[in-house]
C-alpha cells in the first residue's frame, strides 16, 4: 500500500539537505580573498582569466600566471609557472581553507547529487509510489517525450541566454564562478562531464523537484500541481543561490517552466532531458567554445 506521507518525509529529508549545500557553496563561492586578487584571480570569471592572461591567450602546460613582481625581469613581460592546472591546483579563499579542485568538484557533485537521487528512489520503492504519479508511465517514456525534451532543452537554452544578457544589462548578473570551476580541460574531463556528472545533476533535480515536489504530492494529498509548481520552483532557485541574484530569478524562471511542462505532459522524461540540454549547451558553449553573447 502506498505511503504518501513517508515519501514526503523523504523529499522534505533530501531538499533540507540539499538546500544546506547549497547555502555552503554559495558561501565559498561568494568570498574572495587578497590572495586570489594577489594571483590575478577574476572573481566573475575565475578560470578564464587564467587562460587569458598571457598576451598570446594560451596557457602552458603545467599553468602559468602573470608575475606580479616586476623585479623577475623575464622579457615576456614578468611570467613565471606557479603549477596551477586545474585539475591538480588547490586556491586559497576568504576563509584560510582550500577550494577544491575542478576533478574533486565533479566527483564531489556527482557523489552527492548521486546519493541523493539513490535515496529518493529507494523511499519511492519502499513507500510504493505509483510510477505514474513520478512520471514515469507508459505515456511518459516514450520517443515522443523524448523528442519534446529536446525541442523544450533548446528552446530553454535560448530563453535562458537572453534572459541572462537583459540581466547583465540591467546590473543583476548572474554569477558563473561554479561552472566555470566544473568546466574541464581535457576530453576525458568533458567526457564525465557531459556523460555522468550532468546526467546525475538533472536526473536528481527533476526527481526532487518535479517528480517528488509535484507529482507524488499532488497525487497523494489532491493539492494543486499548478500551486506545487510554484511552490517547488521557488525551493529550485534557492537551490542554486551560488550563481547570484540574477541566477536565482533565472533559474527560478527556468524551475517553474520544467514544472509546467511535468504537469502538462505527466513525464519525467520530457524535463530531465530539457533540464540537461540547458546544462550541457551552457557548459559547452561557454566554457567549451569560449563564447559569450553578452
Amino acid at each position: 500500500m502506498t505511503n504518501w506521507a513517508a515519501f514526503a518525509g523523504f523529499a522534505g529529508v533530501v531538499l533540507g539537505l540539499l538546500l544546506l549545500l547549497a547555502h555552503a557553496s554559495k558561501e565559498v563561492f561568494s568570498n574572495g580573498s587578497d590572495d586570489q586578487r594577489r594571483l590575478g584571480f577574476d572573481p566573475e570569471r575565475p578560470l578564464k582569466r587564467r587562460r587569458r592572461d598571457r598576451p598570446d591567450g594560451t596557457t602552458p602546460d603545467g599553468g602559468v600566471t602573470r608575475s606580479s613582481d616586476a623585479a623577475t625581469g623575464d622579457s615576456d613581460g614578468g611570467w613565471e609557472a606557479l603549477d596551477v592546472d586545474r585539475h591538480h591546483r588547490h586556491r586559497l579563499h576568504a576563509g584560510g581553507g582550500y577550494e577544491l579542485s575542478t576533478t574533486s568538484l565533479l566527483v564531489n557533485v556527482a557523489l552527492s547529487q548521486g546519493l541523493f537521487g539513490a535515496f529518493l528512489v529507494v523511499g519511492a520503492w519502499y513507500t510504493e509510489i505509483p510510477l505514474d504519479a513520478l512520471g514515469l508511465g507508459d505515456d511518459g517514456v516514450s520517443l515522443l517525450a523524448l523528442a519534446l525534451g529536446v525541442g523544450l532543452g533548446a528552446g530553454l537554452y535560448a530563453v535562458n541566454e537572453v534572459g541572462a544578457a537583459f540581466g547583465e544589462r540591467l546590473g543583476v548578473g548572474s554569477s558563473e564562478e561554479l561552472r566555470e570551476a566544473l568546466a574541464p580541460d581535457s576530453a576525458a574531463g568533458w567526457a564525465v562531464l557531459l556523460l555522468l556528472v550532468l546526467p546525475v545533476i538533472a536526473g536528481f533535480e527533476e526527481l526532487l523537484f518535479r517528480a517528488a515536489l509535484v507529482g507524488v504530492v499532488a497525487a497523494g494529498f489532491g493539492v494543486s500541481p499548478w500551486l506545487l509548481a510554484v511552490l517547488s520552483s521557488v525551493a529550485f532557485a534557492l537551490g542554486h543561490g551560488a550563481q547570484g541574484p540574477g541566477g536565482i530569478f533565472v533559474t527560478g524562471m527556468l524551475g517553474f517552466v520544467l514544472a509546467a511542462a511535468f504537469v502538462l505532459t505527466e513525464s519525467l522524461l520530457v524535463v530531465v532531458v530539457a533540464h540537461y540540454l540547458v546544462n550541457a549547451l551552457e557548459f559547452v558553449v561557454h566554457e567549451g567554445f569560449g563564447i559569450d553573447w553578452v
